[in-house]
């Protein structure tokens, strides 16, 4: 929803579980025995652990978060009349884009369509043209640098300028926070997993190599074991 603005940020987990340094899955193993590498990819989750801190304390959301002098700036390019007409058709369809003329920041925001000039709930992206005369309501909300937010304001039809603030929205961010638990707990469920079956798979490994070579039945076991241990692993 940004143009120019940071980029989330995360100190968390890595996107990989074997960046820990944790263990080697191929340590001691055959190259033919190796088991496959399965996927341990962490997805960044969309939302800091405190987002209502970082919101009072980054300079960039005070700075947005003080009503400040707004622009339309979609089709920028082209004659007045027919960006005034692009921008009523924009916010018809649910979309507009916006700058913040103080720190240059641009947003596309988005709305639901249906809520046009009907709905007042404080909980839904509206945008609505009946509020005051010639002028379009926005509030539309987003996440911006790992932070729950909705923007509040206006733009006048005929200038395509306004006035708007962003404000923390503490309903989505309870709900993004619940989210981001629950994905690293899941992650951290896996890793614990992995790291069991890991060993389980050198201990039946190292079992095999060290006596099971004489029996012909036994190292067959020790093979199947293995073969469906890695088919675990896969999946």
């Amino acid at each position: 929803m940004m143009n120019d603005t940071a980029a989330l940020l995360s100190s968390m987990l890595p996107p990989y579980a074997d960046a820990l340094g944790l263990y080697d899955p191929n340590a001691g193993v055959p190259h033919h025995h190796h088991p496959p590498k399965p996927a341990l990819m962490y997805r960044v989750p969309r939302v800091v652990a405190d987002q209502k801190s970082k919101f009072e304390s980054d300079e960039l959301f005070r700075r947005l978060g003080r009503e400040s002098e707004t622009r339309y700036v979609g089709f920028r390019d082209r004659p007045i009349e027919e960006r005034q007409a692009r921008f009523i058709n924009g916010c018809k369809e649910g979309h507009t884009e916006i700058a913040v003329v103080a720190t240059g920041t641009n947003f596309q925001l988005v709305f639901s369509p249906l809520s046009i000039g009907y709905s007042s709930s404080e909980n839904l992206d509206t945008c609505d043209f009946s509020k005051e005369p010639g002028k379009v309501h926005f509030r539309s909300r987003f996440i911006l640098n790992g932070v729950c937010v909705r923007w509040r304001g206006w733009i006048d039809q005929d200038r395509l300028d306004g006035v708007g603030c962003l404000e923390f929205d503490e309903d989505s961010a309870k709900v993004e926070d619940t989210y981001r638990r629950d994905q690293v707990e899941r992650f951290n469920q896996r890793l614990r997993e992995f790291e069991e079956e890991q060993r389980a798979f050198r201990a039946a490994h190292h079992g095999h190599i060290l006596g099971d070579r004489g029996d012909p039945h036994a190292e067959m076991d020790a093979r199947k074991k293995m073969h469906e241990m890695a088919h675990h692993l896969a999946h």
